[in-house]
C-alpha cells in the first residue's frame, strides 16, 4: 500500500460505526490533501479532558488542544464539540517526536468570521453578537472571534452599568477591522439607531388614520401615555383613554402593558401620532336606552357640581344632569345646599338623548316617589357598565352640557 495512503478506520470508536457507510470505510485518502495552512472538514472521534482527536482523512488523526478549540474560555472540550460531530479545522502543522498532526478549530472559525465581518463592513449590514465579558472601557462580544464595543458606542448617552449587558445578544455594526492587529471594533449604538430608523419608516409607511394598531405603553405622564408602535411613539391623551373620566393615566395603564389603540390623527411633518383607547371599547351611549328607562329610579354618585345643577354618575362613562330646579321641592340657590361630590343618591330619569349623550335626572321626583313607597331604585353597582376598562373610575361628560344649561 502506498505510504501516502491509508484506509479510514471507522471501527476504532463504536459510536461512529453508524455514521460511516461501507463505501466510506473502504475509501483511501491522499495525505497530500491535508497540509499546513489548509482548512478541512473532519470528524470528532475522541474527546479527552484537554484535547480532541479529529479524523481529517490523513495518515493519523489530528489533535486539537483545548486552547485551540475556541476563542472563548472553556473548562472542557465537550463544551464546544460533541463526539461524531463534523467540524472545520485549520491545519497548523506537526508536533512531537511522532509528528502528530496539529489542528485548530479556533483558527478555522476565526478565518470564516473574518470573511463574514469584512462582508458586513462593506455592506453596512447589522449582525447580532453575544456579550461575553465586561472590561474597562466597553464590552467584549462574540462574533466568531473576540470583538470590542467601546463604551461610547454601547448606547446613546452615558451607560452607568455596563454589567446589565453581560450575556445578552445585541445588534452591532462593524466600524473598524484590522486583521494584522486582530482588531474588531463594533457599535451597538449605530446599529440600534439604524434599526429604529427602519422601524419608523415601516410604521409611517403602513399606519393610517382610523386603523387599530398594537402598541406597548412606554411611559406615563399627567396628561397621557406614550405608546410605542414599533419604533414610533404615539400620544394617547388622557381624554381619549376612557368613556369615563380618568384621574391619572396610572389608574388605567402601566408601563410595559400591551394595548390596542386607534389612530386618530397623523402629522408626518411634526412626527406626531394621536391615539385613542376608548374608541376600541364599546361606547356605553350606543346602548344607553337598553339599560336606562325614563320614569325609572336609579342609584348614582355625585361627581361634579356646577352653578346650574349636579352631575350624577350612573356608570363609568355615563352621567346625567340634575338641574338645580330638580334638586328639591324647596328653592335652591346653590347645588351644594342639597348634595356634595361623592354623595350616593337615588334619581329619576326624566329624559334620555343618546345622540347628544345627555340624560336629564331629578332628585326631587325620586325623593317623592320613595316617600310614597317606591322601593326599587337600581343601585349604582348594578347599572351594568359596558367597558371593562376603568369601571372603578369616576366619570362625567361635562363637555356635553353647556355651562348656562337650563335643563
Amino acid at each position: 500500500m502506498d505510504e501516502h495512503k491509508r484506509p479510514v478506520d471507522a471501527s476504532r470508536d463504536g459510536s461512529l460505526e453508524d455514521s460511516f457507510n461501507m463505501e466510506e470505510s473502504m475509501a483511501f485518502v491522499d495525505l497530500e490533501d491535508v497540509h499546513p495552512g489548509q482548512i478541512v472538514e473532519g470528524t470528532v472521534v475522541q474527546i479527552s479532558a484537554d484535547s480532541v482527536l479529529v479524523d481529517v482523512g490523513g495518515k493519523s488523526d489530528g489533535i486539537i488542544h483545548l486552547h485551540d478549540l475556541t476563542h472563548r474560555k472553556v473548562d472542557h472540550p465537550d463544551e464546544t464539540v460533541k463526539l461524531g460531530e463534523k467540524i472545520r479545522v485549520f491545519v497548523v502543522g506537526y508536533e512531537g517526536e511522532e509528528g502528530s498532526l496539529k489542528l485548530s478549530k479556533r483558527r478555522a472559525d476565526e478565518a470564516e468570521a473574518w470573511t463574514t465581518l469584512e462582508s458586513l463592513q462593506t455592506s453596512g449590514q447589522i449582525t447580532q453578537a453575544t456579550v461575553v465579558e465586561v472590561v474597562k472601557g466597553g464590552l467584549v462580544v462574540d462574533v466568531g472571534l473576540r470583538g470590542f464595543i467601546p463604551a461610547s458606542h454601547v448606547a446613546r448617552g452615558y451607560v452607568a452599568e455596563l454589567d446589565t449587558f453581560l450575556g445578552k445578544t445585541v445588534p452591532v455594526r462593524v466600524i473598524e477591522l484590522d486583521r494584522g492587529k486582530h482588531r474588531v471594533i463594533l457599535s451597538r449604538k449605530i446599529a440600534v439607531e439604524e434599526e429604529t430608523k427602519q422601524r419608523r419608516e415601516h410604521v409611517w409607511s403602513t399606519v393610517a388614520e382610523g386603523q387599530v394598531v398594537h402598541g406597548n405603553v412606554k411611559s406615563l405622564t399627567d396628561f397621557g401615555a406614550f405608546i410605542d408602535l414599533g419604533g414610533v411613539d404615539g400620544l394617547l391623551h388622557i381624554s381619549e383613554m376612557s368613556w369615563g373620566r380618568v384621574n391619572h393615566p396610572k389608574d388605567l395603564l402601566e408601563v410595559g402593558q400591551e394595548i390596542d389603540v386607534k389612530v386618530l390623527r397623523l402629522d408626518a411633518e411634526r412626527n406626531k401620532i394621536s391615539l385613542g383607547l376608548r374608541q376600541v371599547q364599546p361606547n356605553p351611549w350606543d346602548t344607553i336606552t337598553e339599560r336606562y328607562k325614563e320614569s325609572q329610579l336609579y342609584s348614582g354618585t355625585v361627581v361634579r357640581l356646577a352653578a346650574f345643577g349636579a352631575f350624577v354618575e350612573l356608570e363609568s362613562g355615563v352621567d346625567g344632569l340634575v338641574h338645580i330646579s330638580q334638586l328639591s321641592e324647596d328653592r335652591v340657590a346653590r347645588p351644594e345646599e342639597v348634595v356634595q361630590v361623592g354623595d350616593t343618591c337615588t334619581v329619576k330619569v326624566l329624559h334620555i338623548d343618546p345622540e347628544q349623550k345627555k340624560i336629564s335626572l331629578s332628585l326631587k321626583d325620586a325623593t317623592e316617589m320613595l316617600a310614597h313607597g317606591y322601593q326599587n331604585p337600581v343601585p349604582v353597582e348594578d347599572n351594568e357598565p359596558l367597558s371593562s376598562l376603568g369601571q372603578h373610575l369616576t366619570a362625567y361628560h361635562a363637555g356635553d352640557w353647556n355651562e348656562d344649561e337650563k335643563g
